[in-house]
Formats: C-alpha cells, sequence, structure tokens
C-alpha cells in the first residue's frame, strides 16, 4: 500500500532530525543569461538484448521513452546482424539476417530484424543503428560463436571476429541499409544514426585497429550507397583514460578519417559524428556503495579533448553512445554489491549530476555534445528489483526514469545558476563528490516557461542532511505577473515504486492491486499542488527541503 501523504510529510520533517542539522543553500537562477541551448542529450537509451524489443513489456517501456520527452528519442542495440534464433540472453540476442548457402551465396532473411525495427516504428522512437556484430557465416574465427553468458576469461567469441571477406562485409551493410529505406522510406532512414561497431577497442572486437577502419569503411560505404545522405559514425569507443588504449585507439580513428583513404572507395572517408563512452566506477567502500561520478566526467573530459585536436571535426556531432555509472547492466547487485545503487534514488540524483557536468565540459571544450545514451532497458523473465541497470522491472517504472522525464519537461536555453552549495566541477573531476553534498541546479528558459532542476547528491550511499534550499529565480518578463509553479520530486516517498515495493514486503508474485500500486507508484509525481506565485520586479523566490539523493524539478509557466 502506498504510503499515505500525511505520513510521507511526518517522515520529510523527522528525517533531518535523525541525520544531523540541516544544510541551508541559496540557490540563485538568472532567466536572462543563456549559457548555451538545452539539447536535449537525455534523449538516448540503449540495450544490449535488441530481442526484447519485441516483449510485451518492451514495447511498453518504448512507448513510455517515446511519451517522456517531445523531441525524438533514440535507442541503440547491440546484436541486430548476429547469427542466431532470435532468443535473447543476457548480453545477447540474435537477428539471423545472413547465411550462406551450400554453394556460399549470400542468403538475407529480414524477419527477426523486422519484428525489431517495426517496433521501434510503432512506438515512434528513433533507431539509432549499431552495425555489427558478425554474422557466423562471415566470421574470420567462426566457432565457438556464442558462450552464454557470464563469460569466463580467455574465451573469445565468433561474432567479434573482422569479416572473412570484407566486399560481402560491405554488401551485407548495403542490403541491411536498402531493406530499411524501402520498408521505412529514404527520408525517414536519412534522419538515423548509423554507428559501425561497438568498442572495438576491447574483447568485442578481435582485430586490429587497422582492420576495425577498414570494417568502417566498408560499413560506411555500404550504408551510403543506399542511403547517400546517411548519418554515419563511430568509434563507440570505451572510456578514454590520458594514454591509454582507448584514448590511442579513438585518436587513430579520427586520424584515419581526418586523412586517409577509404578502403572501400579510395576516397576521403566519411565521418558524420563522433561515438564514444564514458562510465564511472562504484565501489563497495566499507558497508556502502561508493559512486565513481568523477571517472565517468573524466572520460569525457579526455574525449572531448582528443576530438579538440582535429579542428575539421570540431563542430561534428559527438554521441557518448553508452554514459553510466559503470559498465555492466546486466549484472545484477544481487551478485554484484556494488550496484545497489539501481534500484532507488541514487541513480537518478547520480544522472542530475553527470548530465550538468557533461553540458559543463561541452562548454569548456567547444565541441558539439548531442547524446548522453543511457544504456539501460528491461530484463524479461527476471525477478522484480533485482538490481539490474533498467528503467522498469516486469513493468515497473525505476526511480531513474523520471529522472529523465524531468528532463523532458525542461525547454529552450540553459540560463545562469549559482548555488551556495555547489561542488565545482574541476573538484568533482579530481575527487568526485566525496566530502560535501553536491547541491546545485540546472535551469533552462523557454518560451513563457522555465525549469530548475536541483539535486542533493553524494557519491557515498549513506543518510544525510535533508537541504533547505532558498531558490531566487529572477528575469521573468514584465507581463508575467503570476507564474504557476509545478514542483516534482524524486525522493523515497515520490516518483519511487522500489520504496512502495520493499513496503509491500518485496513480493516476487505481487497481487493484480499490488501490481497496479506499483505502477502508479513508478510515474513522476508531484511533491506538492500547482500554485500560483506573485512575481516581483521580475522575481520569484521559494523554499524547499531536499533530502539526500532526492532530485526536485521547479516549473514556472506564464500566460
Amino acid at each position: 500500500m502506498r504510503t499515505p501523504r500525511y505520513i510521507s510529510f511526518f517522515i520529510a520533517a523527522l528525517f533531518p532530525l535523525i541525520c544531523g542539522a540541516q544544510t541551508r543553500v541559496q540557490v540563485n537562477v538568472d532567466l536572462l543569461t543563456s549559457e548555451g541551448t538545452f539539447t536535449p542529450i537525455y534523449s538516448w537509451f540503449g540495450y544490449d538484448e535488441s530481442n526484447y524489443t519485441t516483449t510485451k513489456n518492451g514495447q511498453a517501456l518504448l512507448r513510455e521513452l517515446h511519451a517522456l520527452s517531445p523531441v525524438p528519442v533514440n535507442i541503440r542495440t547491440h546484436f541486430l546482424l548476429a547469427s542466431g534464433d532470435g532468443k535473447p540472453e543476457l548480453k545477447w540476442s540474435s537477428t539471423n539476417v545472413y547465411t550462406e548457402d551450400a554453394q556460399g551465396n549470400p542468403v538475407y532473411s529480414w524477419t527477426i530484424l523486422d519484428q525489431i525495427f517495426d517496433a521501434y516504428a510503432a512506438a515512434h522512437v528513433r533507431p539509432m543503428v549499431e552495425l555489427g556484430f558478425m554474422p557466423k557465416a562471415l566470421s574470420s574465427h567462426p566457432d565457438p560463436y556464442h558462450i552464454p553468458w557470464p563469460t569466463k576469461p580467455g574465451d573469445v567469441e565468433g561474432w567479434s571476429f573482422p569479416p572473412k571477406d570484407y566486399a560481402r562485409w560491405g554488401a551485407l551493410v548495403h542490403q541491411v541499409a536498402a531493406h530499411m529505406a524501402q520498408r521505412y522510406g529514404k527520408d525517414t532512414v536519412a534522419n538515423w544514426y548509423w554507428e559501425v561497431w561497438n568498442e572495438p577497442d576491447i574483447s568485442y572486437w578481435h582485430g586490429t585497429q587497422d582492420e576495425y577502419d577498414k570494417l568502417y569503411d566498408y560499413a560506411v560505404a555500404g550504408v551510403r550507397k543506399a542511403i547517400p545522405d546517411a548519418r554515419v559514425g563511430g568509434p563507440a569507443t570505451t572510456g578514454p583514460v590520458p594514454g591509454s588504449h582507448s584514448s590511442q585507439f579513438l585518436e587513430a580513428f579520427l586520424q584515419h578519417c581526418a586523412k586517409g583513404k577509404s578502403a572501400a572507395t579510395g576516397g576521403a572517408v566519411p565521418l558524420d559524428f563522433i561515438s564514444f563512452h564514458v562510465k564511472g566506477s562504484p565501489n563497495i567502500v566499507e558497508d556502502h556503495v561508493q559512486m565513481g561520478l568523477n571517472r565517468e566526467l573524466e572520460n569525457a573530459a579526455t574525449g572531448f579533448a582528443i576530438v579538440q585536436k582535429f579542428p575539421q571535426f570540431q563542430k561534428l556531432p559527438i554521441i557518448l553512445s553508452e554514459a553510466d555509472p559503470e559498465g555492466c547492466a546486466a549484472c545484477s547487485s544481487r551478485k554484484y554489491p556494488h550496484n545497489a545503487y539501481r534500484n532507488g534514488t541514487l541513480y537518478p540524483s547520480y544522472s542530475a549530476a553527470a548530465l550538468k557536468g557533461l553540458f559543463e565540459l561541452q562548454d569548456r571544450y567547444h565541441v558539439n555534445l548531442i547524446g548522453m545514451l543511457t544504456w539501460a532497458f528491461e530484463f524479461e523473465g527476471q525477478p522484480y528489483f533485482d538490481g539490474f541497470r533498467t528503467l522498469s522491472t516486469n513493468g515497473i517504472d525505476q526511480p531513474i526514469i523520471n529522472l529523465f522525464r524531468m528532463a523532458g519537461l525542461m525547454a529552450g536555453n540553459r540560463v545562469r545558476v549559482e548555488s551556495s552549495g555547489s561542488v565545482p566541477l574541476d573538484d568533482i573531476l579530481k575527487i568526485g563528490v566525496r566530502q560535501e553534498a553536491d547541491l546545485d541546479a540546472l535551469a533552462t528558459a523557454g518560451d513563457r516557461e522555465a525549469a530548475v532542476m536541483l539535486w542533493n547528491y553524494h557519491d557515498d550511499d549513506v543518510p544525510g542532511s535533508f537541504a533547505e534550499i532558498d531558490l531566487s529565480v529572477k528575469g521573468f518578463p514584465s507581463d508575467a505577473h503570476r507564474v504557476l509553479m509545478q514542483h516534482y520530486r524524486i525522493d523515497d516517498t515520490h516518483s519511487n515504486a522500489y520504496t512502495v515495493w520493499k513496503q509491500m514486503g518485496s513480493p516476487q508474485n505481487p497481487t493484480p492491486q499490488q501490481y497496479a500500486q506499483l505502477q502508479a507508484a513508478g510515474g513522476l509525481q508531484l511533491e506538492d499542488s500547482p500554485r500560483w506565485f506573485d512575481v516581483n520586479a521580475g522575481v520569484v523566490e521559494l523554499n524547499l527541503s531536499l533530502p539526500r539523493q532526492g532530485i526536485s524539478l521547479v516549473r514556472f509557466s506564464w500566460k
């Protein structure tokens, strides 16, 4: 049963007394000082198991993702070209799109691939087409082709090897692109992003850098042959660290695109966007989870600095095609305790701080960041709230998805925020948020609307004090005499099905009534009823209390 609101307020009032004195913070927002466009970098999602796309819960979640944002939501998945029967497992899927007959001639089958992309079309989401992995009939090292998860150190799988024939690889990609253009229309597929492979700097690619560059060249030529104005890019490498193999791989790939010749065409190497991944690093410290926000932001800073070395690519879109607190969505907290952050409010509060940090790094390095793709979806047939990195569990929304719903209510330009409780970006890059909490905000101003997202974040998942926030928003237009304020909240008692599930006794077979309660608790909720505020000399002031790891979105609108 959901906690009554009066009990929730009693808990909210009592909790600061238990956890220590409140922290008082002044947050000033200036709607007239723009700091750049609020690019919807939040509207990107992905997952390993592409066959989950067509399940009941998968299709429902896709519709929810479409509904959370006013702009197109982009979806990236692994294993779109892998051989198999189309039955998903953890970290595995297949479409069997390519086989060969007894004479070695290509045989194309579109049935499973069409089911996946038809589900995207039905949900009105936009595919980010990851061109991978290698079909068994094309692999230069086909056996063993697939080893069920979890694999052991030293295991190698045939789908991760270069093709035995690059021309046939290019022809496969061409056939896929041509089929998509015919089925969904050339104008539609020209708006998709086509990315070549995934993390070729580690075990997803058992080839050399030169072999990846060649794979890229043939893939891009195949796409462009079918869709001349397609958006193509890569290399989707892992989080760059200065001097590391991942950094060297990313830079060498950009060098190939900047000065090399295409192995497929002999001409220039097309590159319409740059992709790489950024990940944090949670650990167990003493008896609790400690997040690693600094590592994720350091990865981004290093990657942006590499892009800066190539002036011709300075304005190209950058897609962080996996941007997450750590690296394994299919590793449940039951087996990997450091992933225990996933079910509660630590995950969304971390993501709120990361969202602002990535915008600040974009501005610092003068790059064009368009996507921070969250590698989380849903897992079929797994226990409720088992600690996978998911947006929903058995059709019940996790708190994290409400962070993206909040972001979807922000629009226009990012505007100036000054918070007396913020942790400076350079400090986060050095040591994370390990001392005082990060009490900060991200604000936007649009057409007769404004929004302020606030958070009380700390890397350490331990009880902490409420923040008493004095919020001052100035710069409302002279004709805005009254504004409507809506206050959305994610915390233990709002927008949080996990808390309600635990209050029920953590049922693994909830009754229909319990299931309906959990679904209702999983949505984005208001902290209180909407209120009208008078505007005095262009300023609105209010006070709110924000618990540790809580997130608020204060949204203003006026006629």
